[in-house]
């Protein structure tokens, strides 16, 4: 695989290197953002060599590129440069105004997604330790196990710098300065002023504000290790600031005065208002969330576990972050990663429903990658844009599955006691100190119904294989490699036309394939209804997923290939309808497949028809008709056998 050509033909067909604007990855995909979205070319980008899906969403032009993303990315920052790579924007371009809701989600995005690295580390060695915790005899006070167990608390107790670090980048202020106020409100010092409760403490005369809550059944003294909100509303006050101190500030002395008086300033704010405030959105939203769970643990897990797919599917799922982060910052354990399991699971026995129910091999290959990435370590999107949501009834299935799943996992009260990702690899983190064996078991049992319910599902209820692509390939090779002519029998077989308009002859179209004859003999027609129709009573042998080609197979042994246009199967069916399937028996005149001869022309593209005897070597002569007037009820091929 070349990925500098990949990285080239994606760049040329979402508008080339001057329509780039910002381009980042995550696990999966390729994320770009584009000065002129209408530019990119999604039906193009969505075929080529290396690409799985293609989704737009949130201001962004996602390319899916499942696990070889990496190497893809590090092609396309070599051909784009590292400025657009490292989010450098060419102001001569205006931005592209974006709904609100679609700027914030993006936002949060970029905010959170550098981090799950991370965080996922951090997951697969707390369920190694966990899981050495429950050998009998293991000594937790050994002095590997203490140094491996604080390595993976170190992106939860430093969370304000790792997202002031982010949190910066997305907004383009100053990461310098947002690491030292991330760094500032985890000090020893501060940390141990904000926690003494007892004591008043006061900055420049304004009150450091301090408290203790209650969550649940204990009590906590809020601190901003491990928080989540505090430093974000810093940033984004920081924004704000530094973008007034640049107009006031004459440019000789912004390089000291700008990051100085922003420090000088942004301390007391944040010890005396923005930090307080996230504290307490931080508890609104902890309320919120535990109402939920407490009001029905049961309709949690539901909730969460049914729909945490279709959230990934937008990349709104980044935005539920904070909410189980959170969870964690103030009492030690989450249950959001637990019913985001059941839908990881769910998402990875759809995809093996697939794999055991398909018959295409390349759909078998995808299937099996994609479950096995999503089951093992928890990453969903080659699973669900490489199988499940391609296919719908797949997804559906996940979704029920998963939504089971959580259910389960909220009857038995089930809680991760980090932040981990959910797969075979990080599965003793749910199985922590201070966690049951019941509510371990309960987080075992809804893996198990959301992966075997999901696999069971998709498999009985189905869905329009692909395999329509390869099979409908290989029979047309087969077709297309002339076997050696049966002895001739002199009988004439006579081929009305399938579509109406005018016939002419086979090698007179613009398109050398067909104009060759290399695909066999026949007659092109320029259509003047958009209709193909059965010439003759046949079974419907192939019908491409595009609906831009089809094989039909006539009762006496002929075999047909019908193509609509030229070049159109870059338009993915836009403006093709079916209305038979492959393998369906039909009658003469039975309407095919309808195509819009506008749309058609709209794109570009040319409407000619090829009506092609595909097995022509079975024939002693084939001969195309042409007519001014042809239909169904005139011949337009005649062949001797």
């Amino acid at each position: 695989m070349d990925y500098n050509k990949i990285a080239q033909d994606i760049l040329d067909n979402v508008g080339g290197k001057a329509n780039v604007k910002q381009v980042t990855h995550c696990f999966t995909r390729l994320r770009f953002i584009l000065k002129d979205e209408s530019l990119a070319k999604k039906d193009v980008v969505e075929h080529l060599e290396g690409v799985i899906s293609v989704v737009v969403s949130g201001g962004q032009f996602q390319v899916v590129c499942g696990a070889k993303v990496t190497k893809i990315y590090d092609a396309t920052v070599a051909i784009l440069g590292d400025a657009v790579a490292g989010g450098s924007v060419d102001e001569q371009v205006p931005d592209q105004k974006q709904p609100l809701g679609n700027l914030i989600l993006q936002k949060i995005t970029e905010i959170f997604t550098p981090l799950v690295p991370a965080i996922a580390a951090a997951g697969l060695i707390k369920g190694l330790l966990a899981a050495f915790a429950k050998v009998p005899g293991f000594d937790t006070a050994n002095s590997t196990y203490i140094i491996m167990n604080t390595a993976s608390n170190v992106i939860f107790y430093f969370m304000p710098i790792f997202l002031a670090y982010t949190a910066s980048k997305a907004l383009k202020c100053s990461t310098v300065v947002a690491m030292m106020l991330g760094g500032f409100i985890c000090h020893p010092t501060i940390d141990a002023l904000v926690q003494d409760v007892a004591t008043k403490s006061t900055i420049f005369g304004l009150p450091v504000i301090k408290m203790a809550f209650t969550v649940g059944e204990s009590s906590k003294v809020f601190a901003y290790t491990e928080s989540v909100i505090p430093i974000l509303l810093g940033v984004i006050v920081l924004y704000f600031l530094e973008k007034f101190l640049k107009k006031v500030v004459p440019e000789i002395l912004q390089l000291i005065l700008v990051p100085g008086l922003s420090l000088i300033i942004m301390v007391p704010v944040m010890l005396t208002v923005v930090g307080p405030v996230g504290i307490y959105v931080g508890y609104i939203i902890q309320f919120l969330y535990n109402a939920l769970y407490g009001f029905s643990p049961v309709l949690g897990g539901i909730i969460v576990g049914g729909l945490w797919g279709v959230c990934v599917i937008f990349g709104a799922h980044r935005a539920l972050l904070p909410i189980g982060l959170n969870d964690v910052a103030l009492t030690g354990t989450n249950t959001l990663m637990c019913f985001a399991g059941s839908a990881n699971f769910s998402q990875a026995g759809a995809a093996l429903g697939v794999m055991l129910k398909t018959k295409s091999q390349d759909l078998k290959q995808v299937a099996a990658s994609a479950s096995l990435s999503a089951w093992l370590v928890g990453i969903t999107e080659p699973a669900i844009y490489g199988c499940n949501l391609r296919l719908k009834k797949p997804m559906v299935c996940a979704v029920i599955a998963g939504a089971l799943g959580g259910g389960i996992m909220g009857i038995g009260h089930a809680v991760n006691t980090g932040f981990a990702n959910n797969g075979i690899l990080t599965i003793m983190s749910y199985y922590g100190e201070g966690t049951s064996l019941g509510q371990f078991v309960a987080y075992l049992l809804g893996i198990a119904v959301a992966f075997f319910g999901a696999a069971i599902l998709t498999y009985i209820v189905g869905f329009e294989d692909v395999d329509a692509v390869p099979a409908g390939a290989a029979a047309l090779e087969s077709d297309l490699a002339m076997p050696t002519a049966p002895a001739h029998t002199g009988e004439t077989v006579e081929i009305a036309s399938p579509v109406e308009g005018k016939a002419y002859p086979l090698n007179e179209v613009q398109d050398e394939v067909f104009a060759s004859e290399a695909l066999g003999k026949g007659i092109a027609v320029l259509p003047t209804k958009g209709e193909v129709v059965a010439p003759a009573d046949c079974t419907v042998s192939v019908l491409y997923p595009t609906l831009h080609a089809m094989g039909l197979k006539l009762e006496d042994g002929t075999e047909l290939l019908i193509h609509i246009g030229m070049d159109t199967v870059a338009m993915n069916g836009d403006g093709f309808t079916k209305h038979v399937n492959e393998g369906d028996k039909i009658k003469k005149g039975t309407p095919i497949v309808s195509f819009d001869i506008d749309k058609i022309k709209t794109a570009g593209y040319d409407t000619t028809v090829s009506v092609i005897i595909s097995n022509t070597a079975d024939f002693a002569e084939v001969t195309g008709v042409p007519a001014e007037k042809a239909d169904l009820t005139r011949v337009v091929i005649k062949a001797v056998k």
